[in-house]
């Protein structure tokens, strides 16, 4: 469902120069795992689809662990203009991090010197948005950012999302409520539209898995994403298994975590976990979310603390267990059953979430948020001194 505040529409006051078929506006989106991957290819599409803009794709950080398998699917589907390595392969952690994203500022930096972008356009909340941001707003290139004024703990994810808003130029909100957390952020309102989450964008044409598919999965009746909040690996593996043990003998399909602080205690969890569950490293969107259609139509469930939980699941109705903290104070559909880390607990919640049918309402809007962003990057211009000299507005 849309809410207030939806437009199409730009701002009058920032179209100062427009874009030309023969002058493109070159728009550099950064993409650094496979999560933000699937919700930035209906952006990538939108501005390539474009004449007056020119698609440049960066690959960075998570996608370049070895052995690098989401950097194959993004060049699958794009011509890969940089890429810029940040993390190091057997080394995570807090610290970890901090070097990676001083590694990531120094080389997307130098990146955006060399392919000279118009707009630099991040998602969310990881490492490898904050980096592309602080380069970008340092070395004077403006910043879209996309899925801005949200609310979710993870392990510094509130405190990195709202540090991009205060780098940002332009602010495309999921929903009208994080629009309004930008606005009291002191950012102007001009600059803040809501597009909704791309990451609803074309579910409505996915189709569930085949039953030969869904055999090769093992048939799962549970879907397990569960991901690291940057806890010591001891208290991750414990978050981890109490999750597991809450599904009890239901058939399990579990995900690899993403490379968050504490992934190698959730790691041991499921390598130790019972023969129920069945563990991979990554599936394709397009393969998830058609799994995920048909979690919904079967009586399965989405159990962790993804946020593909409470966003895509809604729309594509399946139900979901979400567990503990880490999505804590982010907007959800109807669709989800929250529950604390204990296994008696969790239990009871996929009982629950089990008997939910859906469609489910949610709040992430009507499928166009990829094209409002390409039209909202063509319509305003990333040079204008409006937008381009940051001022807190009260």
């Amino acid at each position: 469902m849309i809410g207030d505040g939806w437009t199409d529409s730009g701002d009058e006051r920032a179209r100062d120069r427009a874009p030309t078929p023969d002058n493109p506006r070159r728009v550099a989106v950064v993409t650094g795992t496979r999560a933000e991957f699937g919700l930035l290819r209906p952006v990538m599409d939108a501005v390539r689809d474009r004449p007056e803009l020119e698609l440049l794709v960066i690959a960075a950080g998570a996608h370049l662990i070895q052995p690098a398998e989401t950097f194959r699917e993004v060049k699958e589907h794009y011509e890969v203009a940089d890429s810029i390595p940040m993390q190091t392969v057997g080394r995570v952690g807090r610290w970890a991090d901090v070097e990676a994203l001083g590694r990531g500022v120094a080389r997307f930096g130098r990146s955006f010197e060399r392919l000279a972008p118009d707009w630099v356009v991040v998602l969310g909340d990881r490492i490898e948005a904050l980096a592309a941001a602080s380069a970008a707003s340092v070395g004077g290139v403006a910043v879209c950012h996309i899925h801005g004024g949200d609310r979710a703990e993870g392990v510094s994810d509130e405190a990195m999302r709202h540090a991009i808003t205060k780098l940002a130029h332009l602010h495309l909100a999921a929903s009208g409520q994080s629009a309004e957390r930008i606005k009291k952020m002191g950012e102007r309102p001009e600059h803040v539209r809501v597009i909704g989450s791309p990451a609803i964008d074309g579910l409505h044409l996915v189709e569930p898995l085949d039953d030969a598919a869904y055999e090769e999965l093992g048939s799962p009746e549970a879907v397990v994403l569960q991901h690291p909040i940057g806890r010591t690996d001891e208290a991750e593996e414990h978050a981890a298994g109490l999750v597991l043990d809450g599904l009890g003998t239901t058939r399990v399909l579990a995900l690899h975590p993403n490379h968050d602080p504490g992934r190698d205690g959730v790691m041991r969890a499921l390598v130790g976990a019972p023969d129920s569950v069945r563990v991979i490293k990554h599936l394709p969107r397009a393969r998830f979310t058609s799994l995920l259609v048909r979690l919904g139509r079967d009586g399965g469930v989405l159990v962790g603390n993804s946020s593909a939980g409470l966003i895509e699941a809604a729309a594509l109705g399946t139900p979901t267990v979400d567990v503990g903290v880490r999505q804590r104070g982010r907007e959800h559909g109807a669709n989800v059953v929250h529950a604390a880390e204990e296994a008696a607990a969790i239990g009871e919640a996929v009982s629950l979430a089990r008997s939910l049918a859906g469609p489910f309402e949610h709040p992430f809007g009507d499928g166009r948020a990829g094209v409002r962003a390409a039209g909202a990057l063509c319509e305003i211009d990333p040079s204008s001194p409006g937008l381009a000299r940051k001022r807190c507005v009260y």
